[in-house]
């Protein structure tokens, strides 16, 4: 039997078509782009050639001086013009100036956002208040505005459809930069001695790649929208230019007498921009780490933190004394990973049959290597696996199966009975609110207390994980407070409601020798 570690690695381009959203909008980009391509190949009749004496021709009609049988396969418009032909010519011409307008709107406003981002206080001020302003306007009456000052026109419409959407690419691009420049590996490239541009090119547009590529996917379908809207006002494609937007303004007026003329236009761009959105949100799926290694068919399970799941049927038999008067009994806990280098192969095991107890007042330690699954027996515990982790097994607390349980039974014991530390406090720790207001938030989970009791029990809590004497420390954000300080938070926000089950994941590495002493005392 060979081993699944052995398949070759997937592509990314094998990966998109094994996801179902995604091939489903291929077929439908294909029923559109692949004709458009091939227009200038294909036997089409002149979109633009006028015959008043065949107007309104219904589908599969021949012309008068023509002896091929349908000739019109899909009959001719108001002037006689063969729609077949104005159908394909136009689907090319919306898909290329929504997709140069998207271009456009992607290069310009990433430019200005990695300025912003990365230029400092004063030019990302100037920067982005220059956006502000475009925002400021509703982006179709923005875009009306400045196709009625450049004039009317597919390239016009394109150039005011890049502006429109111009500050949506900038505030993403500017707010990914802003999350990038604070990595370590941004600073060990400082320490390298490279210069900025050399960070930029080298560092931060590597990174932004993905960010750029999904906005452009999910806003493409947006931008045909938007050119159909300004040629179907008259302000895109002029007569005799084809553009799907111009054929469903034409044929509005038709709409009870011939409908065909405005049917078949809209249903393009209804195909066109559903396959594009389809596209995109497999893009986006596929392209955030987090989800490598889901098969599409198994996406349903990344809740597995707050969905219940059955014992496995296979799990140790409860009936031992010690188990029914333990506070948590684990049996049979496994934790499964899919891959994230090759997603064709099963789930790997990160944590395998787990059995353990814990009677109230005992004290028991997880011992391994990094990466042997500690962290993850922890949320597995508290049922706060970050997908696509999957959970099995039986983890019951004081004769309660947690397993079992719904997500407003689940949240009274969080916090309240079972507490955990995390390895991390910065990860805990919500970066835009003060530490007063955390450890507030913290103690009104669960009490009814008076903000004045509140109050008190903070000031405890501060004194108990012996941060009294750091100045200001209600007042503080996350990022203001050294490593151990943020640790010793966390803790305080554990211990706010004396847990009955206090699961700490190495919660004293960022401590000092003597403050690790006092805290382990402490826990």
């Amino acid at each position: 039997m060979s081993d699944s570690s052995d398949k070759p690695e997937r592509s990314l381009v094998q990966r998109l078509f094994a996801h179902s959203g995604a091939l489903a909008g291929c077929v439908l980009l294909a029923l559109v782009l692949l004709p458009a391509l091939a227009a200038p190949l294909l036997p089409l009749a002149d979109p633009a050639l006028t015959d008043p004496a065949q107007r309104m021709l219904p589908p599969f009609s021949r012309g008068l001086w023509s002896s091929h049988l349908a000739n019109h396969p899909l009959g001719t418009d108001h002037l006689g013009r063969d729609l077949l032909s104005r159908l394909v010519w136009g689907a090319g011409s919306s898909i290329a100036v929504g997709a140069l307008a998207t271009l456009l709107a992607a290069l310009v406003g990433s430019v200005i956002g990695i300025a912003a981002g990365w230029s400092g206080r004063l030019g990302d001020a100037l920067l982005m208040r220059g956006i502000d302003v475009l925002m400021a306007f509703p982006y179709l009456l923005l875009a009306l505005a400045i196709v009625a000052a450049l004039g009317p026109g597919l390239t016009n419409a394109m150039i005011a459809i890049a502006l429109a959407n111009l500050p949506f690419f900038a505030r993403a691009v500017r707010g990914a930069v802003l999350d990038i420049r604070h990595q370590d590996y941004i600073a060990a490239a400082r320490l390298a001695g490279h210069r900025g541009p050399r960070i930029v090119l080298g560092e931060v547009l590597p990174n932004l790649a993905p960010t750029v590529l999904v906005l452009m996917t999910t806003t493409l379908g947006w931008m045909v929208l938007e050119t159909a809207g300004l040629s179907f006002l008259g302000l895109g494609a002029q007569p005799p230019q084809a553009d799907l937007g111009s054929m469903l303004g034409e044929g509005r007026e038709f709409l009870t007498t011939y409908p065909l003329q405005a049917v078949l236009p809209g249903l393009l761009i209804l195909i066109l921009v559903i396959g594009i959105n389809l596209l995109g949100d497999a893009l986006r799926d596929l392209l955030d780490p987090r989800m490598i290694g889901l098969e599409p068919s198994s996406r349903a399970m990344r809740m597995t933190s707050t969905e219940p799941h059955r014992q496995q049927e296979n799990a140790t038999p409860r009936a031992d004394a010690d188990e029914r008067s333990a506070l948590l009994s684990v049996r049979g806990l496994a934790v499964k990973v899919p891959s994230m280098a090759n997603i064709s192969s099963d789930p790997a095991d990160a944590v395998h049959g787990l059995d353990f107890d814990i009677a109230p007042g005992e004290r028991v330690g997880l011992v391994g290597e990094s990466g042997s699954g500690k962290t993850l027996t922890a949320l597995a515990l508290l049922r706060l696996l970050p997908p696509p982790a999957q959970l099995r097994g039986s983890i019951r607390f004081d004769g309660t199966e947690l397993l079992s349980l719904g997500n407003s039974a689940l949240r009274s014991l969080r916090g309240r009975r079972i507490a955990y530390v995390p390895q991390e406090p910065l990860t805990a720790l919500d970066p835009l609110f003060r530490v007063g207001r955390q450890l507030d938030e913290t103690l009104q989970a669960h009490t009814e207390a008076s903000a004045r009791d509140r109050n008190a029990g903070i000031d405890a809590l501060i004194a108990k994980v012996g941060l009294r004497r750091v100045p200001g420390l209600r007042g503080r954000l996350p990022h203001e407070l050294s490593g151990g300080q943020r640790q010793r938070v966390a803790i305080a926000m554990a211990l706010a409601h004396g847990p009955d089950l206090l699961i700490a994941d190495e919660a004293t590495t960022a401590l000092d020798v003597t403050v690790q002493q006092e805290i382990i005392d402490l826990l």
